[in-house]
């Protein structure tokens, strides 16, 4: 099988969905709705995240990011962005069911504006609230295996893990511990925020994630559909490094041709 049947037979599944790109990209910071439905083509995504509070998907009297990105053709993801308690998020996640009848929603609970890291305590007891209800919830946390752990027990469909502070652009700061939640996991996990450039979703990929999940890195950049597409061939390239199996690290050289028996 050529390299291109190989990506298209690697599927991921999260909550009885089924998908071949493991990139999913934001719908925020972007210049104009049509940047974002054309840096969403170029990404080959097909999933987007939606912030409930920040982006139109309702209001027929205002622009709709329905109207750019169909979501008949695009999975969309509800999520809890800018919400800092378990009520205030359950409360969006129930006025975007109401709103377009979504069931598998990213639930983010911060702890506070400065790192915009995720409070832990409130975003296991939203999950299993939230799961209570009928929700399939990925859910953004640390990068913390115990606590990634705790957020499927709580009955997470996917965790989330940060890979450095939203919107940084750092790319993954805690190799060791993603690969442990990944390691640990019974169900997908995707390095969510942090990434800056393709070979950090790259790296995400190598480490055994099923997918990254990423706008800023996007959005801000110069290009934004050029550096969605460099995002969607590094995402791809990093599922098939790890699924090869990369060589060991050695301390000194090893030859590529054996030094015995030369002329």
């Amino acid at each position: 099988m050529n390299v291109q049947g190989q990506i298209e037979a690697d599927s991921w599944s999260v909550a009885g969905r089924t998908f071949l790109s493991r990139l999913i990209v934001g719908t925020g910071k972007y210049k104009s709705l049509e940047e974002n439905a054309a840096a969403v083509a170029a990404s080959g995504a097909e999933i987007v995240t939606v912030a409930v509070r920040r982006v139109n998907v309702s209001d027929p009297n205002a622009p709709m990011l329905t109207d750019y990105i169909d979501p008949s053709q695009v999975t969309y993801l509800p999520n809890t962005a800018g919400c800092f308690t378990a009520e205030e998020a359950i409360r969006t996640l129930r006025l975007a069911r109401e709103a377009g009848g979504w069931s598998l929603v990213k639930l983010e609970v911060l702890a506070e504006a400065k790192t915009l890291y995720p409070d832990m305590i409130e975003t296991v007891r939203a999950t299993e609230l939230l799961s209570r209800e009928g929700f399939e919830v990925m859910v953004y946390c640390t990068d913390d295996p115990i606590m990634a752990k705790r957020c499927e027990d709580a009955g997470a469909v996917a965790v989330m893990p940060l890979g450095a502070p939203i919107g940084s652009g750092l790319g993954v700061q805690n190799p060791v511990t993603i690969r442990l939640i990944v390691e640990g996991a019974n169900v997908p996990v995707l390095v969510d925020a942090g990434v800056g450039t393709a070979s950090d979703a790259a790296a995400a990929m190598e480490l055994g994630c099923d997918g990254v999940l990423m706008n800023t890195a996007i959005a801000e950049a110069k290009n934004p559909v050029l550096m969605a597409q460099a995002m969607k061939a590094a995402v791809e390239a990093g599922r098939l490094a790890y699924r090869a199996g990369r060589m060991a690290k050695r301390r000194y050289a090893d030859p590529s041709s054996p030094l015995a028996g030369l002329i």
